[in-house]
This record gives structure tokens, C-alpha cells and sequence, in this order.
């Protein structure tokens, strides 16, 4: 499922086979949260943005409009236009991060709903059952997202859990993809590292769950307020003890430096709201670093948001044109805003492949690593 073409240093140039198409990696996720990305863009415009993966949430879309109305209405894909790969995230970290009240057991956890409050119970077999409704490419495992920084004995307690829901996801996935009614009975399971800020323990944890030969595997708990060094060492803990013919997953990064840095430390995919929500405040990433709209100097300003870019909003639209549309509160400006970023992102993972394509990924990440964060 997992080809790995070649590798400079401990960043890999790949191809992930999935029944819904093939993604080139290094890749990044879009997020449609419930099914779309917030600030009104669709499916449809995915493709015009070199979207490969569409990410959407377990738990809210559980939620609402509910896994069995998605079920009738055919599935994610039917449902939102996507017709490539789709990855659904398990719900845990909504159901850690969102309710104040949880009630945690071996057989799953019980929480109150952030919508009107009313008591569900979710473990590795209700997680799984509602992404085999939703019809998603890949499913991630339910596991328990710790708070950052927790007791190293909790700490170790709770990878031990997550190993043991990882082979009870494992077992309900492989008796849902058996049966005629499912609706992706090809569909993926990816397990997730945890661990904290231990690296004994995340290595510890990634030896256990690679025994389970899964299609690929996770880095969890990470990008929740540690510094970036500490990220990185994780990584860099990690990647030795992870499968090199399986693919690598960083959830929930992040800043288009965290990628460059994880990519040279072996990672294959990413996800981040990132792109989406700053841009929603008028923030673009951009070839030359990050540009606020809002500021007074580009209210003349006639040039693209990015002279270097050829998105379809750089190639239509002037600063002085998105920051009007922020400063009047207009939709259009944070549609355009959205755009542009999530092109640039997926542009800059194309840029990443095609330097390690020519083999010349380390001289691509010395000049990218200063720029990409640099403030305008």
C-alpha cells in the first residue's frame, strides 16, 4: 500500500495506495471538519487547490448531522463531493479536549456532548463503527489523548489502554469490513503513538502497536503547547521504531516550518487547521513569510497577496481588494483568504516532493526554514 521511492536523510519521497486513489508524499491534509472547510470552501474547490486527502471529524459529525444519516445519504464521499481519499480523526481528542465531563473506563469513555450536553459513551468499537458509516478511506484508532504535561505514571498507564483499544479497533474494523451492508469494506486502520513528552515511553508504545501491522501509523499528543524542540526530539525518538515500509503520520501539524522540519525528520503526512483559521483573521502564508491584511500599509496596495504565487485568488485579487472585504466583515475576503493559504500549503508539500525528486531536499530546506515563519 506504502511505496517508498527514495529517501534524503530521514525524509522519504513516497506513494500511498488507497481504494479512493494514490497520494504522493510528503502530503497534506485538508481539515473539513464537519464535512467541509470553514470559511465556505467545498469539496469542489479541493481540486482547484491541489487538495490529495480530505480530513473530516468522527465526533462531530456523530454529532451532527449523526454517522447513520451520512450512512443513508451514501457516505463522506456521496455527502460532501470528494471523491479522493478521506481520512476520518477517531473523535478522541474531541472527546478529551471538548467535554469538561468524562467519565474514563476500560471499555470507553462517557461525555457530555459540547452541543446541548446530553451523556454518550464512545470506546474503540463505537469509534469504529461510526467511521465505517461515514465510509472514510482511512479510520483512525480510538485512544486517550492525555493532558500535556501529565505524570509519567499516567502517562504510561494510559499507552497501555491505547494499546489495548488499538486491538479492539483492530478486531471490530476487521468484522465490519466483512460484512455486505459496509459501505468501505477496504476500508484502512491507522494506529496512533502516544507517550507525551517521554520518549520511553513513545518508544516503548510505537514498538508495542507496530506489532499489529496496521496500514499506518500515527505520532499523537503532540503540537498541544510543548515547545518545538520538544516536538522535534519526539520525532526524532520515534522515527527509528516506526515501520519504514508503512506511512507516517504527525496529527495535527501544523506551522509550514513543523512540517519542513518533520519532513526532514521522516514524517509523510500532516493535518492543521492552521492554514484555514489564521486566514479567517486575514493572516496568509506566503513565499515571502506570513502577511497580515489588516495592516494599514496595504490599503493601496495593488500587488497579488503573494507575486509568487499562482492560486486562483493571487491571480485575481489585490491586498488592497481581501483587506477591504476583512475590514467590511464580507465573507468573500476570508473565502479568498482560505484559498489561498490551503494552496500555498499544498503547493509547498509539491515543492518538498519535487526537491527530493531531484535530490536536493537539504538545499531546498536551508533556504525555506528561515522564510517560511518570518513575520512581514
Amino acid at each position: 500500500m506504502f511505496h517508498l521511492y527514495k529517501k534524503e536523510g530521514a525524509a522519504r519521497r513516497g506513494a500511498f495506495e488507497t481504494p479512493h486513489g494514490t497520494i504522493q508524499t510528503p502530503a497534506f491534509m485538508n481539515v473539513a471538519t464537519c464535512g467541509a472547510i470553514k470559511g465556505a470552501v467545498s469539496a469542489y474547490d479541493l481540486k482547484e487547490l491541489k487538495c490529495q486527502v480530505q480530513l473530516c471529524n468522527t465526533y462531530h459529525l456523530h454529532l451532527r448531522p449523526g454517522d447513520e444519516v451520512v450512512r443513508k445519504l451514501g457516505g463522506l464521499h456521496r455527502f460532501t463531493g470528494w471523491d479522493g481519499p478521506i481520512l476520518t480523526d477517531s473523535g478522541g481528542f474531541q472527546v478529551f479536549s471538548l467535554s469538561s465531563l468524562r467519565n474514563i473506563k476500560e471499555e470507553g469513555v462517557t461525555f457530555a456532548s459540547h452541543i446541548d450536553g446530553r451523556k454518550i459513551f464512545m470506546g474503540p468499537e463505537e469509534s469504529i463503527r461510526i467511521q465505517s458509516n461515514l465510509g472514510s478511506t482511512i479510520a483512525m484508532a480510538f485512544d486517550e489523548c492525555m493532558e500535556n504535561p501529565a505524570a509519567y505514571d499516567y502517562a504510561k498507564n494510559s499507552c497501555a489502554r491505547t494499546v489495548r483499544w488499538l486491538r479492539r479497533c483492530k478486531e471490530e474494523m476487521n468484522k465490519l469490513n466483512q460484512l455486505e451492508t459496509t459501505l468501505n469494506p477496504r476500508q484502512m486502520l491507522f494506529g496512533i503513538n502516544q507517550g507525551g513528552t517521554y520518549t520511553d515511553l513513545r518508544v516503548e508504545h510505537m514498538e508495542q502497536i507496530r506489532q499489529l501491522d496496521l496500514d499506518g501509523y500515527a505520532i499523537g499528543g503532540l503540537a498541544v503547547g510543548e515547545p518545538t524542540e520538544v516536538m522535534y526530539q519526539v520525532i526524532e525518538a520515534v522515527e527509528p521504531h516506526m515501520p519504514g515500509d508503512k506511512i507516517r503520520y504527525l496529527m495535527g501539524v501544523g506551522t509550514p516550518v513543523n512540517i519542513l522540519e518533520a519532513v526532514a525528520r521522516g514524517v509523510d503526512l500532516f493535518d492543521c487547521v492552521m492554514p484555514s483559521r489564521n486566514a479567517r483573521h486575514g493572516h496568509l502564508f506566503t513565499s515571502a513569510g506570513v502577511r497580515n491584511l489588516m495592516n494599514a500599509k496595504y490599503e493601496l496596495d495593488e500587488a497579488p497577496p503573494d507575486e509568487n504565487c499562482d492560486c486562483p485568488v493571487c491571480r485575481k485579487f489585490t491586498r488592497a481588494y481581501l483587506r477591504h472585504l476583512f475590514k467590511s466583515g464580507e465573507m468573500l475576503g476570508m473565502r479568498l483568504a482560505v484559498m489561498h493559504n490551503l494552496y500555498f500549503y499544498n503547493t509547498l508539500l509539491e515543492k518538498i516532493r519535487a526537491a527530493l525528486d531531484e535530490g536536493t531536499f537539504q538545499q531546498f530546506y536551508n533556504q525555506q526554514r528561515e522564510v517560511l515563519g518570518r513575520r512581514i
